[in-house]
């Protein structure tokens, strides 16, 4: 297979070093076996498949795939953005891909990065250029298909799954990176404990260890160090913010915006995020999270709607998920709060992690366990034998539930606001049940 074009040297560092040929892909030999349907694919020799879809993570190679696929065999590359491309977008390119076919007898490669962002509808729009063979779709996601990709389009593609490249080999990419005369042409060297830093930000994402490798080489006298390093990172860090501000800076400010009841404010992050392409999917699990942590008991329909939201924004996509988590966002950010069931359980974990909690009380265990039955414990069990609570008024029984060491404590202690100032009273009463002191 031919290289790619000549590189422009003023591009960024990672496209400058995407890589050529399968020879410089790292991380993902399993697929590129000889004869496998992707090499089949990239050497055009595979007229079959009509539909491939790269699930792996983010800087795994699912871009540079899709474009060695389009070059084998002079097939034309068409790129669609899953966020600003609608349903016209895409019949309008489809058309183009069957005049090109009909016209030029050349093949249309169509790759679509983040194809889970694309709604129901954006995705039945594809199907009839991958049925009638106008285009080979290469989409990449980072999301299970089976769960953000519609049956009929599942159905009719291969699914290769990518890998994170291992640490050692974004160690190659990045030594590779700094004596390449596509990329540092040995301008810099690089220390090795900046080097192993650069691979432990990378995280397996070569496109991050590439950016972050440019920045430090930008900052370095000779030599990336650490300080070096360090410095760059939080430079990129703060540029990598899609439209003006930190991503995590604005989805704080978004969840801290509802939990302190500012509807206002909780509506112009939201406003912000989406303007800025942020998947609406993120936003509508922070939705669920935060009806949960911030407002619980108080609410309990809370997280019923925000998981009724997440669902429905999974179904529509953008443009109309917006109004979807806006009527979510408004609900959550007016609703009375409490945080006690979420300080409960994390009560609960410290104590299991300061080794608190002994064996589980006898009378509360599996009297069908073959431990229980041939062990003196059985003697025990029957002494405290357990009490079935809905044979008693109220279906309150006054016995022992948590192990020795953790009798009389109490996780849960809940607000008085909303519905949990309910809960709060049926508790009082049911904890002096327990205890035998109604």
């Amino acid at each position: 297979m031919d290289e790619f074009p000549a590189i422009d040297m003023a591009a960024p560092l990672a496209v400058r070093l995407r890589p050529a040929n399968v020879l410089e892909l790292l991380g993902q030999q399993h697929l590129l076996q000889s004869g496998a349907p992707l090499m089949r694919l990239i050497e055009g020799e595979e007229k079959h498949i009509t539909s491939v879809l790269l699930y792996g993570p983010p800087g795994s190679g699912k871009t540079t795939l899709a474009k060695m696929i389009a070059h084998s065999d002079s097939r034309v590359f068409v790129e669609l953005s899953a966020v600003s491309s609608g349903v016209a977008q895409v019949r309008e390119m489809l058309i183009q891909a069957e005049e090109r076919l009909l016209n030029e007898n050349k093949e249309t490669v169509l790759f679509i990065d983040e194809v889970h962002r694309f709604s129901k509808a954006q995705q039945d729009a594809l199907l009839p250029g991958v049925e009638n063979r106008w285009v080979t779709l290469v989409a990449a996601t980072t999301e299970n298909p089976s769960f953000s990709i519609i049956s009929p389009l599942l159905s009719r593609s291969i699914v290769l799954t990518l890998r994170a490249i291992p640490d050692a080999e974004i160690a190659t990419l990045i030594n590779r990176a700094i004596t390449d005369i596509r990329g540092l042409n040995n301008e810099v060297t690089i220390s090795e404990e900046a080097l192993d830093s650069l691979v432990r930000l990378a995280a397996g994402d070569a496109r991050r260890a590439l950016t972050y490798l440019e920045a430090a080489a930008g900052a370095a006298d000779g030599e990336i160090t650490t300080e070096a390093l360090s410095r760059a990172v939080d430079r990129v860090i703060a540029k990598y913010d899609r439209g003006g501000d930190n991503h995590y800076d604005v989805a704080s400010a978004f969840i801290k915006s509802i939990r302190g009841s500012d509807v206002d404010a909780a509506l112009h992050y939201l406003a912000r995020m989406l303007e800025s392409g942020e998947d609406p999917r993120f936003i509508a699990r922070r939705v669920m999270i935060s009806a949960s942590e911030d407002i619980g008991l108080a609410d309990p329909g809370a997280l019923g709607l925000a998981v009724a939201a997440a669902q429905a924004v999974a179904m529509v996509g953008m443009p109309e998920a917006r109004i979807i988590l806006a009527e979510a966002v408004t609900y959550l950010a007016c609703a009375p709060k409490s945080n006690a069931a979420y300080l409960a359980i994390e009560s609960a974990l410290a104590d299991l992690r300061s080794s608190k909690g002994g064996a589980v009380p006898p009378h509360l265990r599996d009297g069908n366990s073959g431990a229980l039955r041939d062990s003196k414990e059985s003697a025990a069990r029957e002494k405290n034998s357990y009490i079935y609570p809905h044979d008693l008024p109220g279906a309150v029984a006054g016995q022992q539930y948590l192990p020795d060491d953790l009798v009389g404590t109490e996780y849960y202690h809940p607000t008085s606001h909303g519905y949990e100032a309910r809960v709060k009273t049926a508790l009082d009463a049911i904890r002096k049940m327990l205890r035998g002191k109604a």
